[in-house]
């Protein structure tokens, strides 16, 4: 048990690292003293060692700049590493020098340490670790650009040369063309109007920007729900993420694209939410 809540510790903390820390080579330094000082207080070093290894093979594996060339499966080998480690491994009856000292109360009962950490690591791969794995997923089913999107990027290299034909013309000596002006400003409207609302022309990965606040809070309330057993409250949530997101889906047409990005999206973060509830869930009743 705990070796998978170092892995997820490493995982999730780096990936965390990598999207809000101005100096990442400080923030990787920071998470492996932390993890250099839970490991030795828990008698665990050797978990923790394995932990900071999986976490440097995640941040090579899962980009966050440009799609994944392995795609998800490196969560899915992380998951068959995860549950080995909970369902072999076991919990241990010795925390090491924090398990003479460690107390915490539930309402469940008394939770060790191992769970503790455990619960604590899979609680930051569900922030944006996760939201990689979504991403990898978009990717490799090729959802990633709904259709207003992909009519953005070929509108835009149309209009961009009518932004120098004036000083083209001035240059070789002919006429300006009197209708450039007019196409410039247009192009210079899309232009602004697209940084506006934050969606640059050649940003395949543009559209949803909400999902990156929206998804990690999703999946913690997925998994909290379901460990609380609050399964009507867990489907009404759901529910309700489909009704609201029904006004922008049905503006799809033929095309489907908005559809499949948010079914694929979707589908992909409920089930790494229950696979982490599941996953707490047995390490608990182990």
């Amino acid at each position: 048990m705990i070796a998978a809540g170092f892995l997820f510790l490493a995982v999730g903390a780096a990936d965390l690292v990598r999207q809000f820390a101005p100096r990442r080579w400080i923030g990787y330094l920071v998470v492996a003293v932390i993890l250099l000082l839970l490991g030795s207080v828990s008698d665990a070093l050797l978990p923790m060692l394995a932990g900071l290894v999986v976490g440097a093979l995640w941040v090579w594996c899962m980009p966050s700049e440009r799609p994944a060339p392995l795609g998800f499966w490196p969560a899915v080998l992380l998951g068959v590493l995860s549950i080995g480690a909970v369902v072999w491994l076991g919990a241990r009856t010795d925390a090491g020098l924090i398990g003479s000292v460690w107390t915490l109360r539930s309402p469940f009962g008394d939770v060790p340490f191992d769970l503790a950490l455990l619960t604590l690591g899979v609680g930051l791969f569900l922030l944006e670790s996760a939201n990689l794995v979504v991403r990898a997923a978009l990717d490799g089913e090729h959802t990633w650009r709904p259709a207003e999107l992909r009519r953005l990027v070929p509108d835009a290299a149309e209009t961009s040369p009518a932004v120098g034909e004036p000083r083209d013309a001035v240059v070789s000596g002919e006429a300006p063309d009197e209708s450039a002006p007019a196409e410039s400003a247009a192009a210079e409207t899309t232009q602004a109007e697209t940084a506006d609302v934050g969606i640059p022309a050649s940003d395949l990965r543009a559209g949803f920007k909400g999902g990156r606040l929206i998804g990690p809070l999703e999946r913690i309330l997925v998994m909290i729900l379901t460990l609380a057993a609050a399964y009507p409250i867990l489907a009404a949530m759901l529910a309700a993420k489909g009704i609201v997101r029904f006004p922008e889906i049905s503006r799809d047409g033929e095309t489907g694209a908005r559809a499949e990005y948010f079914l694929v999206g979707s589908l992909v973060s409920w089930v790494i939410g229950l696979g982490a509830a599941f996953l707490v869930w047995w390490a608990a009743h182990s």
